[in-house]
């Protein structure tokens, strides 16, 4: 791939609306035949003399291919497409670009660039998540309950009392747990909202839970604005099994005043193929940072997840820059802390459902973990297993090992 196209995008020409679109076409495809094709067959299509006094509002419709670049695995080419095609959204913004096309054969969409009006901002976003969280630097710890399935709501109220007590600034249900009858969403919540008025109480700290929100369309609205109302102060979505229709009427909603975090479930269903779909950045980068998402899970390279660390930075400076929490996870725990803080910096939420539940001594002492390894970093201290004193994060290190 030619770097220089796609790490120092063509900006848009002054006072232009437009959109632009990088595709990858592998070795052996005509990317100049291919690139037209989108460009005609996703906008406008073709037209004869029946339509000569419409002329100048067709042309107006059609996109317009930039550039194809050529080197030695394939091509890439750039095709801008007018802004006023779509409704300013996701899906009609999907259809255009990529809709029948994705059918086609191989191609896949690398890059997507969008205009700063785009879309939906955040709500609450990361400046706001800090603020109510009153963490304004350093960076932000969340767990995952585990077992995902079978616990009970008092289950779940025992376990987030052990690491909220420790410490813990977010925790969330596993995305595969659903409103099921051995643990409904709204007791979860309610078994749950106990222990977060009792930390408050004893603490005057404030601890997310990212209740996982799900149903039809309609009710899965209906019960998100049921479960804010209850008392739920963040939310869990599954962007890509619900729709980003979902998560567009979500962050629109007045009364879902509450930080969402999106889940990437069934996104290797639309980014894993090497020559077809979009690529992760796109997906979990500008889609969801144009979304209305306010904090979006993805993937560390460290873990069991085959992931590109080019394409993870990628995905954390996207959505950094429209103030969207970047959430690494699986594969993070206490002992690579250095080498976290290294790749992400400090404005990040940390996720760790093995790396906090699964801790030799309790869940709680994987929270203390983390603090101490906070400390220890900030302190310019090693993290050598043999410098490290007898502790959590020692006991974490003597598990997982270190960075």
């Amino acid at each position: 791939m030619d770097s220089r196209r796609t790490e120092n995008p063509r900006p848009f020409k002054p006072g232009s609306v437009n959109i632009e679109v990088d595709y990858r076409f592998p070795l052996g495809v005509d990317a100049h035949k291919q690139a037209k094709m989108i460009a005609v067959g996703q906008t406008v299509g073709t037209w004869d003399g029946r339509f000569s006094h419409r002329e100048e509002s067709l042309r107006a419709h059609l996109a317009e291919v930039v550039n194809v670049v050529e080197d030695d695995t394939g091509s890439t080419a750039t095709v801008r497409f007018p802004e006023s095609n779509v409704e300013g959204d996701i899906p009609s913004l999907l259809t255009m670009i990529f809709g029948k096309y994705s059918m086609a054969g191989q191609g896949k969409i690398i890059d997507l660039r969008l205009p700063e009006h785009y879309g939906k901002k955040p709500t609450v976003g990361m400046s706001g998540i800090r603020e109510r969280l009153g963490v304004p630097h350093r960076p932000l710890i969340m767990a995952i309950f585990k077992p995902a399935l079978g616990l009970s709501p008092e289950d779940h109220a025992l376990i987030f009392s052990q690491v909220a007590h420790a410490g813990l600034d977010i925790i969330k249900d596993d995305e595969i747990l659903p409103n099921l009858d051995i643990a409904p969403t709204k007791k979860r919540l309610e078994a749950c909202l106990e222990v977060i008025q009792e930390v408050k109480a004893k603490t005057d700290r404030t601890v997310l839970y990212a209740v996982n929100v799900t149903g039809s369309a309609e009710e899965l609205i209906q019960n998100a604005r049921k479960l804010v109302w209850k008392g739920a102060n963040a939310l869990l979505l599954n962007v890509l099994t619900y729709g980003f229709s979902v998560l567009d009427t979500l962050a629109s909603d007045p009364e879902i005043n509450v930080p969402i975090f999106a889940h990437p479930a069934f996104a290797g269903a639309l980014c894993g193929a090497p020559h077809t779909g979009l690529a992760y950045s796109v997906v979990l980068g500008t889609l969801m940072a144009h979304g209305g998402a306010d904090a979006v899970l993805y993937p560390a390279h460290y873990g069991s997840l085959p992931f590109d660390p080019q394409e993870e930075a990628k995905i954390c400076q996207i959505l950094r820059q429209r103030n969207v929490f970047p959430v690494p996870s699986a594969g993070i725990h206490p002992g690579i802390f250095p080498q976290v803080i290294q790749d992400y910096g400090t404005d990040v939420i940390l996720n760790a459902g093995t790396g906090i539940m699964d801790h030799p001594e309790s869940p709680a002492s994987g929270v203390r973990a983390f603090f101490e390894a906070w400390e220890r970093w900030q302190g310019g201290e090693s993290f050598d297993l043999t410098c490290l004193p007898e502790g959590a994060l020692k006991q974490a290190v003597e598990k997982w090992g270190g960075a």
